[in-house]
């Protein structure tokens, strides 16, 4: 009876930090930094002074010590580090390998091995570098937000370079919490005059007026995300204040109609419930100097069955059509409690035609 195949573990790969008053901040209070990064990549991690063993298979190794580079960068820059950065970076470097093995000069697998390692090797850098620099991040008045995926990072530079931006993909992946971000750095950098910020209130439907309160009132509950996201970037007064003059504006989708949005950064929130005749509404009120990002979650439309989704029309339609950016997050993006990610891998596991939710509809 033959027992586990042995995992190869290389000789122990050393770190040597020249500023010790950042390792506190580097390892964490108990050292429960370098605990996840044992955890997550199966490495044992020892520090004696201002060296750090790093004992496991050779891959790990390597993984962690990028990981730890970038860390520690991240400190020396004046940055902070916390759990979140710790998974970010983690993240980025897993992720940056697996890519990189799972794709040759032709997509497929395998070919130059030699190539493989090179790439994925490039990949990581290429990753950890942007995490660690300043190149995509977005600065508001409360927050300076860094990307923690690599997905985020290339939707943060499409928000940056293209003028319609379409990010789509599950709960927990920061489709809106960075298109919000961005079109509060470029508000408060003078390159655009105003925000808008639009969902379309399908769960009220036609039940709308049975809703207790005045117009405002009625829809103010599916707009709340929104606004939660504002005050995340600005003191409560300035988002009070600016929403007063009229520089921020946060309104359903229907109050789109007939406007042009010009100087403008425009969000459409949960565009996955709109129709395609509201999705070509709210697309061609794009003006002279405006931006555009639309989020959604193509796995929860909330549409009448039989009703087409104008995010997925969307996708068709516009392919290809130069100066529009789609980026699609996966469950490797989620960013909320781990246990997000596993619910979001639940569901994915369950898309069985024959699995009903209980609503006269199957899981998608």
């Amino acid at each position: 009876m033959s027992g586990p195949t042995p995992v190869a573990v290389g000789a122990p790969v050393l770190l040597q930090f020249d500023d010790n008053s950042l390792l506190p901040l580097l390892y964490g209070e108990h050292d429960q930094h370098l605990a996840r990064i044992e955890q997550r990549l199966g490495v044992s991690l020892v520090s004696r002074g201002n060296r750090l063993a790093i004992e496991g298979p050779p891959g790990a190794q390597q993984l962690a010590r990028a990981t730890l580079d970038a860390l520690y960068d991240r400190l020396r820059r004046g940055r902070t580090v916390g759990g979140a950065e710790v998974d970010a970076a983690l993240r980025m470097a897993v992720e940056g390998e697996d890519a990189g093995a799972s794709a040759g000069p032709s997509g497929d697998r395998g070919g130059d091995r030699g190539g493989d390692r090179a790439a994925e090797r490039a990949l990581n850098r290429d990753a950890l570098a942007r995490f660690v620099g300043a190149d995509n991040s977005i600065l508001t008045r409360k927050r300076h937000i860094f990307p923690r995926t690599p997905t985020q990072g290339a939707y943060i530079r499409a928000l940056m370079d293209h003028e319609l931006v379409f990010g789509l993909g599950p709960a927990g992946t920061g489709k809106t919490y960075l298109a919000v971000g961005m079109a509060v750095a470029m508000l408060l950098a003078g390159r655009v005059d105003r925000i808008i910020l639009s969902r379309p209130a399908v769960e009220a439907g036609e039940r709308l007026g049975y809703l207790p309160g005045d117009l405002r009132e009625k829809v103010d509950p599916y707009l709340r995300p929104l606004y939660d996201a504002l005050y995340d970037m600005l003191p409560a007064d300035q988002v009070v204040k600016r929403t007063a003059s009229g520089e921020i504006e946060v309104a359903p989708l229907a109050f789109m109609r007939g406007r042009t949005l010009a100087n403008a950064f425009v969000i459409l929130d949960e565009a996955q419930n709109t129709t395609p005749t509201q999705m070509k509404m709210f697309l061609t009120r794009l003006g002279e100097n405006g931006r555009m990002a639309v989020t959604g979650d193509p796995s929860q439309i909330d549409l009448p069955r039989g009703v087409a989704s104008g995010l997925d029309v969307a996708q068709d339609v516009l392919r290809g059509v130069e100066g529009i950016s789609f980026v699609r997050f996966t469950k490797k993006d989620v960013v909320r409690h781990p246990l997000v990610t596993r619910i979001v891998s639940a569901y994915e596991s369950a898309e069985d035609p024959a699995l009903d939710l209980g609503d006269g509809r199957h899981a998608r």
